[in-house]
């Protein structure tokens, strides 16, 4: 009788286990608001989304840079253009 309660208890548990685990990543978040990923395809999603915001960062950085070198263009600053030119052909991806 104990074995059959236990077996019970085991299959109710085993059950119970699989219902509860989450998707593999937040599909219905943007990629910034994602914090929880499990298993391989919740493993390829994140390196996807680092990828996705490490060149969201970049792009957001090369447009800054243009508008600063637009703003030092408009003052004439010299000084300003040069180093604003050096951050965009570091930072930007050429758009060939």
């Amino acid at each position: 009788m104990l074995n059959k309660y236990l077996s019970l208890s085991l299959l109710v548990l085993l059950t119970a286990c699989g219902a509860t685990q989450p998707p593999p990543y937040q599909k219905d978040r943007a990629p910034e608001d994602r914090d929880q990923y499990s298993g391989a395809e919740g493993l390829r999603q994140q390196q996807q989304d680092q990828t996705h915001l490490i060149n969201k960062e970049l792009d957001d950085k090369c447009n800054a840079a243009k508008l600063d070198l637009a703003m030092a263009e408009q003052e004439s600053n010299t000084g300003e253009i040069h180093q604003q030119i050096e951050l965009i052909n570091s930072m930007c991806i050429s758009e060939e």
